[in-house]
């Protein structure tokens, strides 16, 4: 653990940097110049922790259920930005706790591990992972914070494998309900990139929302085209209440499960993506110019 905190004019905290984009912010925030005060837990990945203190973080750990000592992790920080993965207990319990001990410090600003499409725009009950990050919204706006959610729509990194609506074998493109509505891609790398310009703005609004492509199901078919240099072809397995409903088989099948991304949960995602419900609008990608765009297509091509 390193002890010593000196003054920095610009010391962001950073909450789950073990996590692929919380590293990925980590070392973007240090490419900036950035003094980064990594947070860690005694069961931390040592492998990971280590990298990141080679990279220039500073390493803190500390348990996050005292509040004092976690409190004093966070002075002298002029944003605490959270990347935290996980379910109720983490999203809302712990970034609770991270939440009061920036206040109990003075930051002046947080990020929450939000990055998802626009939750605001969903009700209650709708999806079961953005449901944690609404209820943790309502504590975080009665919070004597300045807050700013980053709203990326889906990980493009996930259409080469986890989320199956690029149909590589089969040539296909996936799909539910209307082949016209767009959705929002952006790089997990595009992501960290944008969360670590913001943490170093101290004008941003409540939200901002990025979008490193937009496109139907008809362009993400042009796209694969594109990467693969092979012909695809659109799959329309039926409209939006069929998913629903393989949602509710497929989550009775697994009652007990305690994944963060069981297979129903990915599913319900797929469903408010193509549902158009949680469209980002307007986007904000002009905000940091450095930030260079990688396309859908960019992305399957490197698969």
């Amino acid at each position: 653990m390193d002890n010593k905190f000196e003054p920095h004019a610009s010391t962001i905290v950073l909450a789950g940097a073990t996590g692929d984009l919380g590293g990925r912010i980590a070392r973007a925030l240090l490419a900036k110049g950035a003094l980064v005060r990594v947070l860690v837990r005694s069961n931390s990945d040592r492998a990971k922790v280590e990298a990141l203190r080679k990279a220039g973080a500073v390493i803190v750990e500390v348990d996050f259920h005292k509040a004092a000592t976690l409190a004093r992790a966070c002075e002298g920080a002029t944003c605490v930005v959270s990347a935290l993965s996980g379910l109720h207990y983490v999203i809302v319990g712990i970034q609770t706790l991270l939440l009061n001990a920036a206040v109990a410090a003075g930051v002046p600003r947080f990020i929450p591990s939000d990055f998802a499409v626009d939750f605001t725009k969903l009700p209650y009950g709708h999806n079961r992972n953005l449901d944690f990050r609404k209820n943790f919204k309502e504590r975080l706006d009665k919070a004597p914070i300045a807050a700013t959610s980053i709203l990326n729509g889906m990980f493009t990194d996930l259409l080469t494998g986890q989320a199956p609506i690029v149909l590589f074998p089969i040539k296909r493109v996936m799909y539910y309900g209307d082949a016209n509505q767009l959705m929002d891609f952006t790089t997990i790398q595009n992501t960290a990139e944008y969360t670590a310009a913001a943490a170093l703005d101290s004008s941003t609004p409540r939200y901002l929302r990025i979008a490193g492509d937009v496109l139907n199901v008809r362009g993400l078919k042009e796209a694969a085209s594109k990467a693969t240099g092979e012909e695809f072809n659109l799959f329309r397995v039926g409209g939006l209440g069929l998913l629903d409903t393989l949602i509710k088989i497929t989550k009775a099948l697994t009652p007990d499960n305690q994944e963060v991304f069981p297979a129903w949960q990915g599913m319900q995602y797929m469903r408010d993506m193509f549902s158009g419900l949680p469209k980002l609008e307007p986007l904000d990608n002009d905000r940091y110019p450095e930030v260079r765009w990688t396309s859908v297509a960019e992305v399957l091509a490197r698969r």
